[in-house]
């Protein structure tokens, strides 16, 4: 991570919060904005190992974990006084924690639903209501929350999901109009198909179906959506807030 844009991006010294940041996209996350000089806590649910493996992997780096259930509102809470206490400040919030229950939606289970709801939208709305006081103080601050194609695009056997993303969108640009003149941005990233875990059983389904509606004909990695939160992140995105920006290389455009 020598890329002089990464250093010039106004970011060395500032603190980030990344939710669920020990595998796939919010480890990505977590490198690239440690690589541009933030000091990352990132935190996680059950893994302690995955997330140990991100802290060894960048030594050198302000990276840090923390176990916290962002469905817990006094644990988003508790977490973000204490980063405070330690650190002085919050300037980046990334929303990134969710989890995936796919089935027909007649084959739903009562938990399939609330598990998806509780942690891909009340999960986003504690943290964001823990750490929005703090940035409200200093009038800075930036919001990334991490949704997905399946919010604006209907997908088989992603009823729960779909309608998890698609609340992650509306609350998006409702919290950009309400902190913009407080000098907070609001924003999201729109994943498409991403080599990750979480998308691992619907690649395998799906197969070669797929990558035909994907217009750039290929899966996206972890990084292309690091890249595109790091640009968010970034003073060159200063001047954009209540965005929906789509990285999905063209998926079901054709």
């Amino acid at each position: 991570m020598n890329d002089p844009k990464i250093n010039d991006a106004g970011l060395a010294g500032q603190v980030a919060i990344v939710t669920g940041g020990s595998r796939g996209i919010g480890r990505a996350i977590v490198e690239i904005l440690a690589a541009a000089g933030m000091e990352v806590i990132f935190t996680y649910r059950d893994n302690a190992a995955a997330a140990g493996k991100v802290i060894a992997a960048n030594p050198g780096k302000k990276i840090s974990a923390e176990k916290v259930d962002a469905r817990d509102s006094a644990a988003c809470s508790a977490f973000a006084e204490k980063i405070v206490e330690r650190a002085g400040r919050i300037d980046l919030l990334v929303n990134n924690a969710g989890v995936i229950r796919d089935n027909l939606l007649a084959m739903l289970e009562d938990d399939d639903i609330k598990t998806v709801l509780d942690t891909n939208v009340t999960g986003t709305f504690n943290m964001t209501r823990a750490v929005a006081p703090y940035m409200i103080s200093k009038r800075r601050g930036k919001i990334i929350n991490v949704s997905s194609v399946s919010g604006e695009k209907g997908g088989r056997g992603q009823t729960n999901y779909a309608a998890s993303k698609g609340a992650i969108n509306a609350f998006t640009k409702s919290l950009a109009v309400e902190l913009a003149p407080r000098g907070i941005t609001v924003n999201a990233v729109a994943p498409g198909v991403i080599e990750t875990e979480m998308s691992k059983t619907v690649r395998e389904l799906a197969g070669d179906q797929i990558q035909s509606r994907i217009l750039l004909k290929r899966i996206g990695q972890p990084e292309d959506i690091a890249n595109a939160v790091w640009f968010l992140s970034s003073k060159f995105a200063d001047y954009i807030t209540g965005e929906i920006l789509h990285v999905d290389g063209g998926f079901k455009m054709e």
